[in-house]
């Protein structure tokens, strides 16, 4: 099942916004590689919530909703998610940790800084989710 990592400013909405919310929509998203990923996403992938300020992956959510046209577009090309909150990471995983990983070598979280949508491979789901103690 493929997996993701959503990145927001925590000023605008942040993982514990959703965690109050339960579910949002993810939208206005005006990249066209974020807007590519987005249209990926399926109900039921697993993502990953990282806090642009904190350069940190904070948390856990679920696509809730298969991709759908953003409503707050009026040209009708951008598509929007919705996501459904999931637990937060015990140990908060910083941009800086994982340019450490091996395993994130070539990313596009790493080459590709301003993508607020970004595919994650299996295995580095797995090492974020070690590096941030859960334990599945």
């Amino acid at each position: 099942m493929p997996c993701w990592l959503v990145k927001t400013e925590p000023s605008t909405y942040s993982f514990q916004d959703l965690r109050r919310d339960r579910k949002t929509r993810w939208d206005g998203v005006s990249s066209a590689q974020a807007q590519a990923n987005l249209r990926a996403m399926r109900e039921g992938d697993e993502v990953l919530v990282y806090h642009s300020g904190e350069k940190a992956a904070v948390g856990l959510a679920r696509v809730a909703r298969d991709p759908y046209p953003d409503p707050g577009d009026p040209t009708g090309k951008r598509v929007a998610v919705d996501l459904g909150a999931g637990r937060a990471l015990g140990i908060p995983v910083t941009l800086e940790v994982l340019r450490e990983e091996k395993t994130f070598e070539g990313s596009p979280l790493l080459r590709q800084g301003r993508l607020s949508v970004v595919p994650i491979t299996a295995a580095q789901w797995r090492v974020l989710l070690r590096l941030g103690g859960v334990r599945r």
